[in-house]
């Protein structure tokens, strides 16, 4: 049992809502039975649910850690037992049993009071909300008792979700029934005060979560915090778990993906990671075997195999993203393996230019496919060198998104090799690379010139 923390009601006292409040812990409800969803889970909590290799409740964790928060609170109910030895074996965190948890998710809330006494603010989320982690950081940088809303949901999503009313930015009311196209997604920045709002919508029979925080919301300002489309997902039943596996699939690409990643190569890798996320296939493991690809499809060219040998190379950069998604997917991404895919990227490369240039002198004046084959090698290298070498000075970005039409991305290096072995021209193929990498490598270069030098006093 929790000791209740009985202080007076501050529902009747003004806000004394400081300039500035910091969220340093965050509450995990994961008590709920959620019998719709019994077909899957088979009787145990959804929190055990698995997606994309992890459970609903690692994915949760993992949000919350990148928060930096000095504290979480797991509160537990059906299956607390397992949930709490799970929750264990992957992390530290406070684990509170909720009693009366049957009675609906603001019962569950009470097990956190006193846990949360004396904090300004606090984060409280429900394990079966998928968030993308960017969507929490913008909650929690409200700085401000808030609420996550969607103010375009799906049809599925309105007729299921509760709806909040909104005078402006500011919460008026939350509610299943409400008439509002809004509606939250299941995490709150709140105040201590909703136990007093809780206790007060318990007196009306209303045990839920969405009660106390509208009674709140008479008294305290909540503000709405907008969510990105597409970027949470409520795991109610066994159709929103297919929609939360489509949304996780397509958010595993990268801001900086260029557009032949976008339109050709993540379509398919994202799906080979879904299909091997379940199996913890190590993302090391993977880098090693697209490696040793790269360097069967530079033999394949070398041997002047044109169809076999493109073939191959555009695989190898479709498999070559399935290792991070992989990394992301089962939250196992680390320093230590991007260095080791980086390098094996790089050993890639240059054997696979090699294998172009081996096939080239074959038909053509060896020593000016040498010049080629360097310049399209020094280009490849310099291109990835340059790229990574600004972001971690934080020297001005170039436009990548430019760079990318020019083919001077490694997607689009790869790509050009793939066409041009098909087509059987390995000396275009090196020609394409050399200038599309070593124009990248002079678009970078020009932004970084451009930058203001610093004064001596701030250097």
């Amino acid at each position: 049992m929790v000791n209740r923390v009985t202080a007076p009601s501050r529902l009747d006292r003004p806000t004394e809502a400081r300039d500035r409040r910091v969220v340093r812990k965050a509450v995990i409800l994961a008590a709920g039975h959620s019998s719709r969803m019994s077909p899957l889970s088979k009787g145990r909590s959804k929190a055990m649910l698995r997606l994309g290799g992890a459970t609903l409740l690692q994915r949760c964790v993992a949000a919350l850690r990148t928060l930096e928060l000095d504290e979480l609170i797991l509160v537990t109910g059906h299956d607390g037992a397992a949930v709490a030895d799970h929750a264990r074996s992957f992390g530290d965190m406070k684990v509170v049993e909720a009693p009366g948890w049957e009675g609906g998710n603001g019962r569950s809330l009470e097990a956190a009071e006193a846990h949360v006494a004396g904090e300004d603010v606090f984060l409280l989320v429900t394990v079966d909300h998928v968030f993308a982690p960017k969507s929490l950081r913008d909650l929690v940088a409200s700085a401000h008792p808030s609420v996550l809303v969607d103010r375009s949901p799906t049809a599925a999503e309105l007729a299921e979700g509760t709806k909040v009313v909104l005078d402006g930015e500011r919460i008026v009311a939350l509610g299943k029934e409400l008439a509002s196209s809004t509606i939250d997604c299941g995490a709150f920045v709140l105040t201590p005060t909703v136990f007093d709002a809780h206790r007060e919508a318990l007196r009306s029979g209303d045990a839920s979560l969405a009660g106390a925080v509208s009674i709140l919301a008479t008294t305290h300002p909540l503000r709405a915090v907008d969510v990105a489309p597409d970027s949470w997902t409520d795991v109610d039943a066994p159709d929103d778990l297919r929609v939360a596996r489509r949304r996780l699939r397509r958010s595993l690409g990268k801001s900086g993906d260029g557009p032949v990643s976008k339109a050709l190569n993540r379509p398919v890798s994202t799906r080979i990671s879904m299909a091997l996320a379940h199996l913890r296939v190590s993302p090391d493991v993977v880098s090693v075997v697209v490696a040793l690809a790269g360097v069967v499809a530079a033999l394949l060219l070398a041997d002047g195999r044109a169809i076999a040998g493109g073939i191959a190379v555009q695989a190898v950069s479709v498999l070559d993203g399935v290792d991070g998604e992989l990394a992301r997917l089962q939250l196992r991404a680390s320093a230590r393996g991007a260095m080791i895919d980086g390098i094996l990227d790089r050993l890639v490369d240059a054997a696979v230019i090699g294998g172009l240039a081996v096939w080239a002198a074959a038909t053509h004046e060896p020593t000016s496919v040498l010049w080629l084959a360097t310049a399209a090698l020094t280009g490849a290298m310099l291109s990835m060198a340059s790229k990574d070498r600004a972001r971690l000075l934080g020297l001005t970005g170039a436009p990548e998104r430019w760079i990318g039409w020019l083919l001077g991305g490694r997607d689009g290096r790869m790509l050009a090799i793939a066409v041009a072995a098909v087509l059987g021209q390995p000396l275009v193929g090196l020609g394409v690379v050399a200038a599309t990498s070593l124009s990248s490598v002079a678009i970078r270069v020009a932004f970084v010139l451009r930058e203001p030098k610093p004064r001596r006093d701030e250097a």
